[in-house]
């Protein structure tokens, strides 16, 4: 049987196929301003049995395409398992929310907290924030890294943040050092969350901003605990969902 999970998120639309318990088929799509027409030229032509939704648009999903759906903090929990099986906490930072969880030592979820009501601390804020300092989102992680110094950013609101930024320019303040300063508002963020459903090792960091290496190693500095990320972290969600529409 070939069970498919889907992750429909704000930003991008991954795509999972297990068969016999081994991952056949992954893809990956913008969300767009149309996601569920994005959705089906995805999974078109693809084999499967069954499909699971999980993720922002699970919901829309579940009506155009009569498809089960699951929570993403049921998916992100089975699949950072199934690829890291001693896992005991996941960090998900995508592109509109974020959410950490805690597992225990047979991993059932014992505590979870998500932001998912304003943009701060996710991978939407740091886009705005790189554009608003001249940088690709591919290279901002990157050149945020070669600061000296990070500089305090007060807001973690998007909007005031980017005031803050555009004055700091003004003033002639260094990029990098509030490249670095904007991650370093992140990363305590994340590290609360985290810190409040508790650390413990092995920690999962999943979710697009997991690509970027400034976000890892302010978060392993921060926590004072290894962090460890899947080879394609946007596609954890809909691995667990994959994972759940199997049973």
């Amino acid at each position: 049987m070939r069970c498919a999970g889907i992750d429909i998120g704000s930003r991008s639309i991954e795509l999972v196929v297990l068969e016999n318990g081994n991952i056949v088929d992954s893809r990956q799509t913008d969300s767009g301003f149309d996601p569920m027409k994005n959705a089906k030229a995805l999974i078109d032509g693809v084999a499967y049995d069954a499909i699971t939704a999980t993720g922002y648009g699970r919901h829309l999903f579940e009506i155009a395409f009569n498809s089960p759906t699951v929570t993403e903090i049921k998916a992100y929990a089975e699949g950072a398992r199934f690829l890291f099986p001693d896992v005991r906490t996941v960090l998900d930072i995508g592109g509109q929310d974020s959410k950490a969880i805690s597992l225990n030592g047979d991993g059932k979820i014992k505590k979870f907290e998500m932001n998912d009501r304003c943009a701060a601390g996710t991978g939407k804020f740091l886009e705005i924030m790189a554009r608003s300092l001249g940088y690709d989102l591919d290279e901002f992680g990157a050149e945020a890294m070669k600061a000296e110094k990070d500089i305090l950013i007060s807001s973690m609101c998007t909007v005031f943040a980017e005031s803050e930024v555009t004055s700091l320019l003004a003033k002639g303040s260094d990029r990098r050092e509030i490249a670095l300063g904007l991650h370093s508002s992140v990363v305590r963020r994340a590290a609360g969350m985290l810190k409040r459903v508790s650390v413990n090792a092995p920690l999962i960091f999943a979710g697009g901003v997991a690509q970027n290496p400034c976000m890892r190693h302010l978060l392993e500095k921060a926590l004072e605990c290894p962090i460890q990320v899947p080879e394609n972290p946007q596609m954890v969600g809909a691995l667990g969902a994959a994972i759940l529409t199997a049973g």
